[in-house]
C-alpha cells in the first residue's frame, strides 16, 4: 500500500486532532534529545535553529531558553499557536518564527541559512524513504558548512515494528499513527553528505519506544 495524497490528509488530521485533544499530550519538559541537543548546540555557539516538526514545543523552549533564534515548522498549525503563546508568556517570542510546512515540500529557508537542524521523530512520519531522502537533502542544503544534524528515530528493534497495518517500505500504522521505522542501512542512507558524529540508543515512553539518537556534521562545501 502506498502513501497517497488521501493517506497524507488523513494523517495531519490525526495529528490535528490529536493535539487539539490532549494540548499537554508530551508534557513541557524538554525531552531527552532535546536536552542533549540544547547542551551540544550550546557548546558549538549556534545561532539559529531550525525544529523539523516542533509539535507543542517542549524542545523549542529549551533551545529559546538558550538564547538560540528558533525556526519552528510542523503541519498542525492549532500546534504552532500554542507554541507562540507559551513563548510569548515566556518572553522568548522575539526570537521564535512559526511556518506550517509539510516536510515533503522544499523547506522555505535559503542556502546555508542556519546553524543546526533538529528533530524529534519527524523522520518516523509517513514519508517514504524517497521523501526521506529528498527531506536531508533540503537539511543539508539549509545547513551551513559544519552544522549539526539531530534527529531522532524508532527503529527495527521497536516493539511496534511489524505490528498493526503495513503500508509498505517499513512502515506501519498503530493507533491511527503511520511510523517508518528505520534500520541501520537507512540511516547510513541518510548521511551521505555529513560526517556521523554520534548514534546513541535510548528509550521514551510506556511501551516503550525504541529509539536512535543520531548526530550528524554537514560537511564542508567542495
Amino acid at each position: 500500500m502506498t502513501t497517497g495524497d488521501d493517506l497524507r490528509d488523513a494523517q495531519r488530521a490525526h495529528w490535528q486532532a490529536t493535539f487539539q485533544a490532549n494540548p499537554e499530550m508530551y508534557g513541557t519538559e524538554p525531552s531527552e534529545p532535546g536536552a542533549y541537543a540544547a547542551d551540544l548546540f550550546g557548546h558549538a555557539h549556534v545561532r539559529d535553529v531550525l525544529e523539523l516538526g516542533a509539535g507543542q514545543g517542549r524542545d523549542t523552549h529549551a533551545f529559546l531558553r538558550a538564547g538560540m533564534a528558533v525556526t519552528a515548522l510542523d503541519y498542525s498549525p492549532n500546534a504552532l499557536a500554542d507554541l507562540e503563546k507559551e513563548a510569548e508568556a515566556a518572553g522568548t517570542a522575539s526570537l521564535l518564527t512559526t511556518l506550517a510546512h509539510d516536510v515533503r515540500e522544499p523547506i522555505p529557508l535559503p542556502d546555508a541559512g542556519v546553524d543546526a537542524v533538529y528533530s524529534h521523530m519527524l523522520f518516523n512520519m509517513a514519508l517514504t524513504t524517497l521523501e526521506l531522502e529528498a527531506l536531508t537533502a533540503e537539511v543539508r542544503r539549509v545547513l551551513r558548512p559544519g552544522g549539526l544534524h539531530v534527529y531522532t528515530v524508532r527503529h527495527t528493534g521497536d516493539a511496534h515494528y511489524g505490528a498493526g497495518v503495513s503500508h509498505g517500505d517499513d512502515m506501519f500504522e498503530n493507533g491511527g499513527f503511520i511510523v517508518h521505522f528505520f534500520d541501520q542501512a537507512l540511516v547510513d542512507r541518510l548521511a551521505t553528505g555529513f560526517t556521523a558524529l554520534d548514534q546513541a540508543a535510548f528509550e521514551e515512553g510506556g511501551l516503550p519506544r525504541r529509539l536512535w539518537r543520531v548526530t550528524l556534521r554537514r560537511d564542508e562545501a567542495k
